[in-house]
């Protein structure tokens, strides 16, 4: 069935969404503490990868995924944290967006906990020498390093991996289930190309540009 077919379906406003919500319970509203605390201190710390979303002009949402050894993304101060931007496609989807407008979103992941970290507010783009010099690695450095200030900051419960069971090895899909990333972009754009050519260029670029 077409959504428009149902407009009266639609919950497009809080309202209509409390018909079937029900209210937050007082601990989900009060653990937002709005500051990087020695908790979350140590949960950063400790994550090795990162969602980060952001929103176009256009209104398109954008999650980009980001990574590094664990505590790649820098604890500033409480209210502030520090990610460096590494080596990737160059589309700038993400970095567009925030240089549009600022809002952020981030969802930090530590491999075998159910537990993530969500933080939002606002990120701006830097590109100071001192700043970037902090996440030199192999004497590479970062373009630009962005630098985020924590509106909210909370612990999410762990239903969400739990369902997915997302650390179990035993859920996990067999990768030949799915064509490699050279066959669907020969299929896609069609090209004209060997796959396992492509494959190889792809994996030599992912082992030279990781910095």
């Amino acid at each position: 069935m077409s959504l428009t077919a149902e407009p009266s379906a639609l919950l497009d406003s809080q309202d209509a969404l409390r018909t079937r919500y029900k209210p937050p319970s007082a601990g989900a509203v009060a653990k937002d503490i709005g500051r990087i605390d020695e908790h979350f201190r140590r949960f950063i710390a400790l994550s090795p990868f990162v969602c980060l979303g952001t929103t176009g002009a256009d209104g398109l949402g954008d999650v980009s995924p980001r990574g590094g050894d664990p505590g790649f993304v820098h604890v500033l101060d409480e209210h502030t944290l520090a990610m460096p931007d590494r080596p990737g496609n160059n589309r700038l989807d993400s970095l567009g967006n925030i240089a549009a407008g600022s809002g952020v979103g981030l969802l930090f992941l530590v491999p075998g906990f159910e537990d993530t970290l969500r933080v939002n507010g606002t990120a701006r783009i830097s590109s100071d020498p001192a700043l970037i010099d902090r996440f030199c690695v192999d004497e590479k450095a970062p373009l630009s390093v962005l630098v985020i200030t924590v509106a909210e900051i909370y612990l999410h419960c762990p239903k969400a991996l739990r369902r997915a069971r997302l650390w179990d090895p035993a859920s996990y899909a067999d990768r030949a289930a799915f064509p490699t990333a050279g066959a669907i972009y020969r299929d896609q754009l069609a090209l004209e190309r060997d796959v396992a050519a492509m494959d190889a260029a792809l994996e030599q670029d992912a082992r030279d540009r990781l910095y």
